[in-house]
């Protein structure tokens, strides 16, 4: 767990005050103007229905409080900012409908931090993978420890990423390197990531959070109408392209679960056993 330092400011809402109490996944903390939440998902930070119905929530309490400037997104695990989809709900998807609707939903939650009106920092330690990769990439600002490994393992399951991955890797680091990721499902390093352009900075092992609130405590100082501004001009809440992108990341999402490779490279993780494609 990571050491939160206490303070005496609190969110502007008794509401909100009360929706954090009951969350058993995200541990949340305000510091002055700056939200920090930290991921609390044993063993693996895995992005459960219930973990994405809890980060769904927050967001939308922090986009609407006038008192939060910024937001920190970090883990409690050392080893793993996020390990992506649960894979285990992955496996009880019983059509290619319910997988639609399953890619849907990670997109529509991740899309409140990509439209957001104040920045989302992500403090990456350890592995971020898959879905933990998306998350980090609807960010606006991304710090990594030294020892990160990001990655998109998806191909070896017979399936794409599915939560805006498809779309929004492509966008930071160009279609020739996006593709080499995602086809090969390779790991990079954080040095690697920083000099594709995926990240921001890469620090000292241990120091992505301390690192990520300095940059948060800087930005939430300038004019909150400026920021806000600036987020939009250079994002946009309303981006055609990338909603037609995301539409169609989901239906293909949908299509590979009907697949029976689909099928066999997910059982084939959960069995911890190499997958045996057929090719349909």
């Amino acid at each position: 767990m990571p050491n939160y330092r206490k303070t005496k400011k609190t969110f502007n809402s008794n509401e909100l005050t009360k929706l954090m109490a009951r969350f058993r996944f995200i541990h949340l903390v305000h510091e002055d103007k700056t939200a920090w939440i930290s991921l609390n998902h044993p063993p693996v930070n895995a992005l459960s229905r219930e973990v994405l119905k809890e980060l769904e929530e927050t967001f939308e309490e922090l986009n609407n409080d006038a008192g939060t400037r910024a937001v920190v997104i970090s883990s409690a695990i050392g080893k793993f900012f996020c390990a992506g989809a649960d894979v285990r709900e992955l496996a009880q998807l019983q059509s290619g409908i319910l997988a639609k609707e399953y890619s849907e939903n990670g997109q529509r939650v991740f899309q409140l931090v990509h439209t957001a009106s104040k920045p989302y920092i992500a403090a990456v330690e350890g592995y971020c993978l898959g879905g933990g990769l998306e998350l980090m990439l609807a960010c606006h600002l991304r710090i990594a420890g030294s020892e990160a490994r990001l990655g998109f393992p998806e191909i070896r399951l017979g399936i794409v990423p599915g939560f805006g991955g498809t779309q929004r890797l492509p966008e930071e680091v160009g279609t020739a390197q996006a593709l080499e990721m995602i086809l090969t499902g390779k790991e990079i390093s954080a040095a690697e990531a920083h000099a594709m352009g995926l990240i921001n900075q890469v620090v000292k092992a241990g120091s992505a959070v301390e690192q990520a609130l300095n940059l948060a405590r800087q930005i939430q100082s300038q004019g909150a109408q400026a920021v806000a501004a600036l987020l939009q001009a250079i994002r946009g809440p309303g981006n055609p392209v990338l909603e037609r992108g995301l539409a169609l990341e989901a239906e293909l999402f949908g299509k590979l679960f009907e697949t029976e490779d689909a099928q066999e490279g997910i059982h084939a993780f959960l069995e911890k056993r190499v997958p045996e494609f057929k090719n349909r």
